[in-house]
């Protein structure tokens, strides 16, 4: 059963999946706010912006060094354990718009946590965004282990979601959930190390 994450909380990946885990999926979905401007006759009716989030997952190591990054321009981790399957530029359809499947098994053992992020690649902030969330989904039988809401409504444009990181050799899950600015993940580094 799923359970709703608040920034800040905890959790075994591997008890929350009901026993081992070796596969992972973290979703993004979000929906681009409507316009309610209809304008005369249908004539000069606003368009519906669109929102293009972007959905990361940084590799790092034991000293908190950052040994690889899955992104829109990287969609493999370098030893492969990690795909992200393809960039969404609209949030358009149900469900995850973006996903980033890290398979445990095959994460390297010198990499001890990795690090989720969005960014607003186009620069509009989160109160432009409905039905933002992030979940993670046990990829052997499709269950969602748990999801975290990104929909709080502000004026920034990323976030750095959730650490999944080694802890006495069991994978835990940590809800950031920390606001910030920037279109990519670089931009959010100074704010992501303090977590590590």
């Amino acid at each position: 059963m799923s359970i709703n994450l608040s920034k800040g909380q905890k959790i075994s990946l591997e008890k929350e999946a009901g026993g081992s885990l070796t596969k992972i999926i973290m979703g993004l979905g979000w929906d681009v706010v409507q316009s309610k401007s209809k304008g005369f006759f249908g004539f000069g009716a606003s368009a519906t912006p669109q929102i293009d989030l972007d959905a990361s997952c940084l590799l790092f190591d034991e000293n908190g060094g950052q040994a690889d990054a899955v992104w829109f321009r990287q969609l493999t981790s370098k030893d492969g354990s990690i795909v992200h399957t393809g960039d969404n530029r609209t949030g358009a359809g149900d469900g995850d718009d973006e996903q980033i499947c890290v398979d445990l098994s095959k994460v390297p053992a010198s990499i001890k946590s990795l690090v989720f992020t969005v960014n607003s690649f186009t620069g509009q902030n989160f109160s432009q965004i409905e039905n933002a969330t992030c979940r993670i989904v046990n990829a052997s039988n499709g269950s969602e282990i748990a999801r975290f809401n990104l929909s709080a409504l502000g004026s920034h444009t990323a976030q750095i979601m959730a650490k999944v990181y080694r802890h006495n050799g069991e994978w835990k899950m940590h809800a950031i959930g920390d606001i910030g600015s920037g279109r990519t993940f670089q931009e959010l580094m100074p704010q992501i190390l303090p977590h590590l």
